[in-house]
């Protein structure tokens, strides 16, 4: 059988090696026995090769050291070698030979088959790092220590053009290792993609194997534990329980927090107007400008004749305004020939590069909502009654202004103080005067006690106060009220410390009651629920400005604060220990135990006039001389929560029901406005306000219309006093 002659890798080939070597002619090498003759000829150690001649041997049988005959001596041994060896590899592959021959044969294949699949690469330098041989010549060494040397790099246009034309160029990989290019196969290109996926390398590997049970149940006749089930596997997990606590706990505080889905882009108009676009972008919106109008019939060169102008109505031109007169005054020519230049042609052509430089344009969406669906939804009047409406009585007997009126507890009689300087008792359902008193003076304010068996009023009269018997009520009520009324002496009593007494409590025989002298005119006069003490009002800015009477101690007391500005008026808490007083300009709210300023309600009116507390204690209205009326809601601001402006002229008074969720004001407009003010319990509800009615029937004397107005303390109706000498009933 002819032997097979075998090939030498080029790359294994020696760069020092002589030219002499590629005369030699190399054995051809089927592809059957390829493996066998690759693996043999590098594990046999007694076959020659050329690859196992060492480079100092190649050099030595070169022809410039003259060693050619021991040269063909080596080729000689190495090609009897190769016959040898592929002599016997068709011998294993047919079958001849003895079969210990054969199957050392085949055993040493199988070994050379599994060392090929171990070798390992060609650079044996290990893990030294590549920039070592940055600088040599060569990139490593073999297996058998010779250097490989580094290959010329090329050119990029000429790596550029072979990749361009090399289809297969995206499979190749450059080693840096071994300095080569490593083209990847189908195989290892598939495995690199279920890497990136995420999958196994190998697509036959199953990631989920079916469960094989080791255990044979089939003969065991008792399970692995006879143990009873344990009480812990049917209770909730305290430990799960407080941890879902401790999670739940630090989402609400913001501890812990989560992504927020990713908005995907929805559609949008491709050929759309980007004007109406909702987007928001980093830089400045463009706005187009605005065009200018479009010029019509005036400006037409031949326009109708009725749009062009008179000679007087030219003249009357130059009589407006520059801002008025029209811009443009349209002229009539027989041919666009004739038409001359435009005078103002530049002017405006500048005027309007100006609006396009320097007026700022601003984007304003015009907003589609209907005016009904602003305003707030109140509930009808007719669910609101009872209220007044209409005049049931009507009070007539004074002779000037009824400058106050007063109701007494139970609703059955009416004082009232007129500037004809007369005090009046009114029986309310009949209309019939009761008592009268002649003062001799203007009085400005009349105030009943409000307990209902003390029928005993207060009078302001200029500088003095005077207490007066009304003579109701039975024999012992009376002997009371006298002696409450009585008083010893003269002397004042005043706790102030000054010198100069602030208050008198004098006697006052003429009327069988008590007279109170202050050192200025009295305004307004409150009394305090329990009916023992009251309060009095002199319009200046000293701390005695605002006093508190004790009606059976018949003592006076000056307020612990310093009043800023000057007072209006002042009142009681309906059920604790507060005092309120108006100024101006703020009302202050003062703790009278603790002697203390509680709250400052800034009011923003111009002129307080008149200030009233709810029955419940946290809301109150302040009018004022401006026409308007403020309410203020204690537990919420110190600003006020609704400011209703509903009289044109000067509020006079204002009013609260004790029973009833009314509310009213009376104005120099002659008018008496009636509002439904609900205060809610629940705090988190605001209180409702809601117009209800405009009384009318007074009318103006000296520019005064309505001067008060009172409620009656069981009835829904209101009493109205005016400056048309009259007072008025209204009912429901």
């Amino acid at each position: 059988m002819k032997g097979k002659k075998k090939t030498m890798p080029k790359n294994d080939l020696p760069e020092e090696a002589p030219i002499p070597f590629e005369k030699v002619p190399s054995p051809s090498v089927s592809d059957s026995d390829s493996d066998y003759e690759d693996s043999s000829a590098d594990d046999d150690e007694s076959s020659v090769s050329l690859d196992s001649l060492s480079e100092s041997e190649l050099e030595d049988a070169s022809p410039e050291n003259g060693s050619s005959s021991d040269l063909e001596a080596a080729e000689t041994e190495s090609l009897e070698a190769a016959e040898t060896e592929s002599s016997l590899d068709e011998d294993i592959v047919n079958g001849e030979g003895s079969g210990s021959e054969g199957s050392d044969l085949h055993q040493q294949g199988a070994e050379s088959d599994s060392s090929e699949d171990e070798v390992a690469p060609r650079n044996t330098i290990g893990d030294v790092p590549l920039k070592w041989y940055a600088d040599e010549p060569h990139i490593g060494y073999d297996i058998k220590g010779k250097k490989i040397k580094k290959k010329e790099k090329q050119d990029k246009l000429d790596s550029f053009l072979a990749n361009v034309d090399d289809s297969k160029n995206w499979r190749k990989i450059y080693d840096e290792y071994n300095d080569e290019v490593v083209e990847l196969t189908k195989d290892e290109i598939k495995l690199v993609r279920r890497l990136l996926k995420n999958q196994a390398p190998h697509s036959d590997f199953d990631p989920y194997p079916d469960y094989v049970d080791w255990y044979k149940w089939e003969d065991s006749k008792h399970p692995l534990s006879n143990a009873p089930e344990p009480k812990r596997r049917f209770i909730p997990s305290k430990w799960e329980a407080k941890k879902v606590v401790e999670y739940v706990r630090a989402i609400r505080k913001g501890t812990i927090t989560f992504d927020k889905p990713k908005e995907e882009d929805g559609p949008y108009l491709l050929w759309g107007d980007d004007s109406g676009s909702t987007e928001k972008s980093n830089h400045l919106a463009y706005i187009p400008a605005p065009k200018q109008k479009l010029p019509g019939h005036d400006e037409s060169y031949n326009p109708p004749l009725e749009y062009i102008p008179t000679q007087e109505e030219i003249n009357s031109y130059q009589l407006m305004f520059e801002e008025d007169r029209p811009k443009f005054i349209p002229k009539r020519f027989t041919s666009m020939r004739s038409i001359p230049a435009y005078e103002n042609a530049m002017k405006e052509s500048f005027e309007r590069c100006l609006d396009l430089y320097l007026c700022p344009r601003v984007r304003k969406k015009r907003l589609n909502i209907d005016p009904e669906a602003l305003k707030p939804k109140l509930p009808s009047r007719k669910e609101l009654k009872p209220y007044p409406t209409t005049c049931y009585i009507e009070y007539k007997g004074h002779e000037d202004a009824v400058t106050s009126i007063s109701v007494e507890a139970s609703g059955q009689w009416m004082a009232s103080g007129s500037s004809d300087g007369t005090v009046r008792v009114w029986e309310v359902e009949t209309g019939r005067c009761l008592r009268q008193w002649d003062v001799g003076e203007a009085v400005s304010c009349v105030s009943w006690n409000p307990l209902p068996d003390m029928h005993i009023l207060a009078v302001s009269v200029g500088q003095d106060v005077l207490l007066l018997n009304t003579c109701l009520g039975d024999e012992e009520l009376q002997n009371r009220i006298k002696e409450l009324l009585w008083i010893d002496s003269s002397t004042a009593s005043d706790d102030s410390g000054d010198k100069a007494p602030s208050v008198s409590w004098l006697k006052d025989d003429k009327h069988m009651g008590l007279r109170l002298r202050h050192f200025k005119t009295v305004t307004a006069v409150e009394w305090h629920r329990k009916g023992d003490y009251f309060s009095t009002v002199m319009p200046t800015g000293e701390s005695r400005a605002v006093l508190i009477h004790q009606l059976s101690k018949k003592l006076t007391q000056k307020l612990p604060f310093k009043l800023r500005g000057l007072a209006v008026r002042s009142t009681f808490h309906p059920s604790r220990s507060i005092f309120f007083v108006c100024t101006k300009k703020s009302v202050r709210v003062y703790d009278l135990l603790k002697t203390k300023v509680i709250k400052k309600l800034d009011t923003g009116l111009r002129e307080a006039s008149s200030i009233a507390v709810h029955p419940g204690g946290d809301n109150l209205i302040v009018g004022s001389k401006e026409g308007k009326m403020c309410w203020f809601d204690m537990d919420l601001s110190s600003k006020p929560y609704k400011i209703l402006k509903c009289h044109p002229k000067d509020i006079n008074n204002v009013i609260f029901h004790r029973s009833y969720p009314l509310f009213a004001s009376c104005s120099d407009d002659c008018t008496a406005y009636v509002f439904h003010g609900m205060v809610y319990s629940d705090l988190n509800q605001n209180p409702l306000i809601v117009p209800l009615e405009i009384l009318r029937g007074h009318t103006s004397s000296n520019g005064r219309g309505i001067l008060d107005c009172k409620f009656h303390p069981r009835q829904p109706w209101l009493f109205t006093a005016g400056a048309d000498k009259l007072i008025k009933l209204y009912c429901h």
